[in-house]
């Protein structure tokens, strides 16, 4: 009988594993939970920060979790990293699932390199994320959080970076940085609002109510610009000086996907010479973030703790998803489990 092992964390704990991988277990499948230990989430959400950056090579699993390694044909994972020496031990290995999008923390190319099929988990964060994007557009451009904490501290402000009557999304431009599954999920959210919907990516093809153009035109002509690709090497700072300096003086930028895709610094400066109106940022190159960080000294920047992703829909049903993609695409064509 084939035996997955599939690692939890502080995010997907045991019993959301278990429940979500019953389906394997239905197929033949006998599932081993066990932990990747943290402190607390900021430990692991660290620890996730150094994969997503330096990949799968930079943190090791520890002893603990590769005792019997070898008796697995399956192992699923979120953030644990699953680098060549897991690979190497893992001697029966024929499939790595990852409960999310990004497979930074798999060393992919030296696991299909010996034959074994990675697999991640596309569309989990799909409503989480695109949900929060919006809530960002919303809380920057009427002034939401920064209004509530004025008042807080007994301010009763009227007058904020984009002045004293705001835009509205249903006379704005939105621009979409990124049209996969996300921005689309995004453009869908803010359509009924009745904001015209640009969007640039390279990858897209296909049929689509919104307006496909390049980088250069979605920078100039978008009042809102939100990030939703994927960070590669390719594509790392693609938001920059010069596209802070074409923008239009009023224009807010979102930012929940990944620090990378922006310049950090030249967002900053952008900000602080009021070249754009606002920004709103869930993810930074340096996190925590740290005590002396500009954005602490702005007001015309809204900061959340990297939460864009954090719904219990987002990580209870990623196993579920992962488990019944492996058994609608994988398991008929591999050998036989039983």
């Amino acid at each position: 009988m084939a035996k997955c092992l599939a690692i939890a964390d502080l995010f997907i704990d045991q019993e959301m594993m278990e429940k979500g991988l019953t389906l394997l277990e239905e197929k033949g499948i006998t599932v081993v939970v066990k932990n990747w230990q943290h402190e607390d989430l900021e430990a692991l959400q660290k620890d996730n920060i150094t994969l997503e950056k330096q990949g799968s090579e930079a943190v090791d699993l520890p002893e603990e979790l590769l005792a019997d390694i070898e008796e697995y044909d399956y192992i699923i994972t979120q953030f644990a990293p699953i680098g060549k020496k897991v690979i190497d031990r893992a001697k029966k290995l024929k499939f790595i699932g990852v409960l999310r999008a990004g497979i930074e923390n798999v060393n992919r190319s030296y696991a299909e390199a010996k034959g074994i099929t990675v697999f991640n988990t596309p569309g989990r964060s799909e409503t989480s994320v695109s949900e929060y994007a919006v809530g960002l557009m919303l809380s920057e451009i009427r002034n939401i959080a920064r209004a509530d904490r004025k008042l807080r501290n007994g301010e009763w402000e009227k007058y904020y970076p984009n002045g004293v009557l705001a835009p509205e999304l249903k006379e704005s431009v939105v621009g979409l940085v990124g049209y996969g599954a996300i921005g689309q999920k995004v453009a869908n959210l803010v359509r009924p609002f009745g904001g015209k919907i640009i969007f640039f990516d390279d990858y897209f093809t296909g049929d689509t109510p919104d307006t496909q153009v390049s980088l250069e035109e979605l920078v100039t002509q978008a009042d809102i610009i939100s990030m939703h690709y994927r960070l590669t090497p390719e594509t790392k700072n693609m938001l920059n000086r010069e596209h802070f300096k074409k923008m239009k003086s009023t224009a807010v930028v979102i930012n929940s996907a990944r620090s990378g895709l922006i310049n950090e610094q030249d967002l900053i400066e952008a900000l602080q010479n009021k070249e754009i109106t606002g920004a709103a940022v869930d993810v930074f190159e340096q996190e925590p973030l740290p005590a002396d960080h500009p954005y602490l000294t702005l007001e015309n920047v809204t900061i959340t703790p990297h939460i864009a992703g954090s719904t219990i829909g987002n990580f209870a049903n990623s196993p579920k998803i992962l488990a019944n993609r492996m058994v609608k695409e994988y398991l008929p064509t591999a050998v036989t489990v039983n």
